[in-house]
């Protein structure tokens, strides 16, 4: 079962604890903890359902390719980090 984790910065906004669910893919890991979390949905998804510009969302230490949609595969015991993503100089 995939275990998905909220950076504390999230966390300051909206309770988020790690969760283990049941999910194939992003989307569905993401919608489990929503359905626990609705809050959250706001923070990390935009009003389409993609994945906010200012977030990023790590599966197994690789990068999520499709921020749109969410598709990526979720391996059984995969580690999935939600996080605010960085940028500037």
């Amino acid at each position: 079962m995939p275990t998905i984790h909220f950076t504390p910065n999230l966390a300051r906004h909206v309770d988020c604890p790690t969760l283990s669910v049941e999910a194939a893919t992003v989307a569905e890991a993401l919608e489990a903890a929503f359905a626990e979390r609705p809050r959250l949905k706001g923070y990390v998804l935009d009003d389409r359902g993609a994945l906010r510009r200012h977030m990023v969302v790590f599966v197994d230490g690789l990068a999520v390719r499709d921020r749109r949609t969410l598709a990526d595969p979720v391996p059984p015991g995969a580690e999935i980090y939600v996080m605010q993503a960085l940028s500037g100089g």
